[in-house]
């Protein structure tokens, strides 16, 4: 796995942790190995804290004990955790505390006084004794030296890559009920951020940890614009979604940002690039139980159901929810999640283009439960699916009257092209002499009205 990922590896180990029923000592070790991070920092990041939580912690322990805290601040925990800078006695006892475990196993002991360890005899051959041990031995210890600086070269602290990474889960979970064109103007100001970033010299794992963020934020956008109807920005967001994926080498984030992407041309076109976006996702998996390839399956089937290939979509949802069985879906207030109720839409719209009527509004119902508001695009777009399943039925009126309401429930904000464009659908699945009766006249007079201003 690509090093360098820190809080987002730590949310998806802590999942894991918690399904398999395994103790935090397996994710600090995991966070470890994934990452690449100090036995202080996997502590942290194993109990899900941001900088800032540890920070509050330690205060609060110092408050108990009655004792100072030391001027703790989020720089100073930061250079504790990479090993820029050592606490004192007192604050790593404190930190000992804080984590309930002891110095060993945070990385602070003191190293044991042993013997000098004498110096290292260099096998260079002749050249060594022709030019003296002390001028090599300098020669080595200069160039090393300038070596260690220009490594040491970055721009990018570890609490700034912190802080980043916080404010993208922060964004992934405005993004579930934020206005759409407001999240753009989030998300944008956070990607100007790790641009600047980025277009200096860094460590590679920090410059993967900051592609990794890139992608995700540029999906984001890209999602974003879709949604508001801007399908060329989109488009091109999404490309640089899917460079800054293959930049960090991240398999499972190479997956589903392509998978992300497939969302487009599945609402408006071709319905051969949603397959093909899919369906790559789905190799890149390479039949990796993950959550990502349950949504690249459910995507794929999705987009083959209104391409016509009914029984490949039968077999590709299915295969979704065998995979997806086996996962942590993830929290519902997550962008960057795949829980039940997306699993269920994914469902409703696969079951409704291949005509399977009652497995479709059994999808739609068992969804609804999921959103108990039923105020945001997810509920309204199975509420235009039951429509599509009222079509198929013959109640034209009904359906007519369904996909009205359903596009009126959403808040004028969250009311974007996107869903005018799914509910043209209703019209769209009906045969031509069908479209000019009252109740389908009125629901396309409603719907060229204009939506959310671009």
């Amino acid at each position: 796995m690509t090093k360098g990922h820190g809080a987002l590896c730590a949310e998806r180990l802590i999942a894991e942790a918690a399904d398999r029923g395994t103790g935090i000592g397996v994710i600090i070790d995991s966070l470890q190995e994934c990452c690449s991070v100090t036995r202080l920092r996997a502590h942290r990041l194993a109990r899900g804290w941001t900088l800032s939580d540890a920070v509050a912690h330690y205060k609060a322990l110092c408050a108990r004990k009655g004792v100072e805290a030391g001027g703790i601040t989020i720089d100073r925990m930061s250079t504790w955790e990479t090993g820029a800078s050592h606490p004192r006695r007192r604050s790593a006892e404190l930190l000992c505390e804080l984590y309930d475990t002891d110095a060993n196993d945070l990385g602070l002991a003191a190293p044991s006084s042993s013997a000098p360890i004498a110096p290292i005899a260099l096998a260079v051959g002749s050249r060594t004794a022709l030019r003296g041990v002390e001028p090599l031995d300098q020669r080595l210890d200069e160039i090393r030296r300038a070596v260690n600086r220009t490594l040491a070269a970055a721009t990018v602290s570890t609490a700034q890559l912190d802080q980043m990474e916080e404010r993208m889960v922060t964004a992934r979970r405005l993004y579930v009920f934020t206005p759409p064109e407001q999240m753009v103007s989030v998300l944008l100001e956070d990607l100007e951020e790790i641009r600047v970033l980025s277009a200096d010299r860094q460590p590679a794992a920090v410059q993967v940890q900051l592609s990794a963020l890139t992608a995700i934020g540029a999906t984001l956008v890209a999602d974003a614009l879709m949604k508001l109807g801007g399908l060329r920005h989109a488009g091109q967001w999404y490309d640089t979604a899917r460079t800054a994926a293959d930049d960090s080498g991240d398999p499972e984030l190479r997956a589903r940002v392509r998978v992300q992407a497939a969302m487009l041309p599945y609402y408006y076109g071709p319905l051969e690039a949603a397959v093909g976006l899919a369906h790559e996702a789905r190799l890149i998996c390479r039949n990796r139980p993950s959550l990502t390839a349950a949504f690249a399956a459910a995507a794929e089937a999705r987009a083959l159901a209104r391409q016509g290939d009914h029984e490949g979509a039968r077999t590709a949802i299915r295969h979704a929810e065998k995979i997806w069985q086996a996962c942590d879906p993830g929290p519902d207030d997550d962008a960057w999640a795949f829980p039940e109720r997306r699993l269920l839409l994914y469902r409703s719209g696969t079951y409704t283009s291949t005509g399977d009527t009652q497995y479709a509004c059994h999808a739609q119902d068992q969804a609804l439960r999921l959103y108990p508001e039923r105020t945001g695009i997810d509920p309204a777009l199975l509420g235009l699916e039951r429509a599509m399943c009222l079509v198929h039925a013959h109640r034209l009126t009904e359906a007519c009257q369904l996909a009205a309401d359903a596009y009126h429930q959403v808040p004028e904000a969250h009311r974007t092209t996107i869903l005018g464009a799914r509910a043209q659908d209703v019209i769209a699945i009906l045969p031509p002499q069908l479209r000019t009766v009252r109740p389908v006249r009125e629901l396309g007079e409603m719907l060229s009205m204009p939506t959310v201003p671009r």
